[in-house]
């Protein structure tokens, strides 16, 4: 298999720890880039990682097959555990671990707590992509969880941050945040390039066929996903680099919960998705969306409610520096396990040869 990999796809991981270490560096080189680039945002949105992650996704979902959406809708062993998992599953784990590890830390706490209840959107599409996971299955289950993240979040916020932690005799704390920065947070990061990819497609197709679409416009925009997604990294990291090097230990801290729930909640949604019949490719997406976050709307939640300086925001910004080089070594777990997986019986279930 590696041999039929790009250069870029063979070394991605070093190329991840790479973009990480230079934004780290950045950020800690150069004074007041972190600030900077903070202040560059239109509502609240920092314009350089919205400009990343619509590079990123955008070529991955110009790859859907938009005409085979319905194969997966019609899925209810695919679409009822992915609901279980990321609605009900996720937070509460979050929530658990939060408490259970950080206990004597509340601003940590709370900002873990939040990203655990914002769920992916965005740069899960691109783990399901490396993993050969199935692109339309993961094109459907961000549709959903961007619905109801509009819908939920607001009210699991109230819940886990204030009526649960009442009902244990736990320390409570107040959430305020909109349905619009919700909505907006969803239009921005899926919106855009959804409609994007889907357009591409269908105008490619319909100027040139789809063999001349898959076999040359693809591979010429592919590579873009992850240079979006790398200067996405470097974005992160020089944001924050020089928190992250004066509280090291904090960064600790955080960075256990957010391991173990990233490693349950694959790990737990990969056997879920086998136990229930799924084929790889679906299981595989059923894993990533579960055990992806949606840190761009975690952290915008967590700096317009706490402030950009608080505990809340710094947790909010570890969790994708931790989620990157974690999911990124999952794909490869991913792709190992694929032989315990027995190959779909209908073609129309199939993914394409070319990826696997």
């Amino acid at each position: 298999m590696a041999g039929r990999l790009s250069f870029l796809d063979r070394y991605l991981a070093v190329w991840i720890l790479a973009a990480m270490a230079v934004g780290l560096g950045l950020g800690r080189l150069i004074p007041g880039l972190g600030d900077t680039l903070a202040s560059v945002t239109v509502s609240g949105v920092s314009l350089p990682i919205a400009l990343g992650l619509l590079v990123m996704m955008y070529p991955v979902l110009a790859k859907v097959r938009y005409d085979r959406l319905d194969t997966v809708t019609r899925d209810r062993r695919l679409l009822l555990p992915s609901l279980l998992l990321n609605w009900i599953v996720g937070p509460a784990l979050m929530f658990a671990l939060a408490w259970l590890l950080l206990p004597d830390l509340p601003e940590y706490r709370t900002g873990l707590i939040i990203v655990g209840l914002a769920r992916c959107i965005a740069m899960v599409i691109i783990w399901n992509d490396l993993a050969c996971g199935h692109r339309e299955a993961a094109a459907v289950l961000v549709a959903l969880n961007s619905v109801f993240q509009v819908i939920a979040f607001a009210a699991l916020g109230w819940f886990y941050l204030t009526v649960l932690p009442g009902w244990l005799g736990l320390e409570q704390t107040g959430l305020d945040v909109s349905v619009w920065e919700i909505a907006r947070s969803v239009l921005l990061f899926l919106g855009i390039p959804l409609a994007a990819g889907y357009l591409t497609r269908r105008i490619g197709e319909k100027a040139k066929g789809r063999t001349w679409y898959e076999a040359k416009l693809i591979p010429r925009i592919g590579p873009f996903a992850l240079y979006g997604l790398l200067f996405t990294i470097v974005i992160l990291c020089a944001l924050q680099g020089d928190a992250i090097a004066t509280k090291p230990l904090d960064v600790v801290r955080i960075a256990l919960p957010l391991l173990v729930y990233f490693a349950l909640m694959w790990a737990g949604s990969m056997a879920l998705g086998r136990a229930v019949g799924l084929d790889y490719p679906r299981a595989t997406t059923l894993a990533f969306t579960a055990a992806g976050n949606n840190f761009e709307l975690a952290i915008a939640v967590a700096i317009a409610t706490f402030g950009a300086s608080s505990g809340q925001a710094l947790a909010g910004v570890v969790g994708p520096l931790i989620e990157v080089p974690v999911l990124i070594g999952l794909v490869y777990v991913a792709l190992y396990a694929r032989r315990y997986f027995t190959a779909p019986n209908s073609p129309a279930l199939q993914e394409d040869p070319a990826r696997v």
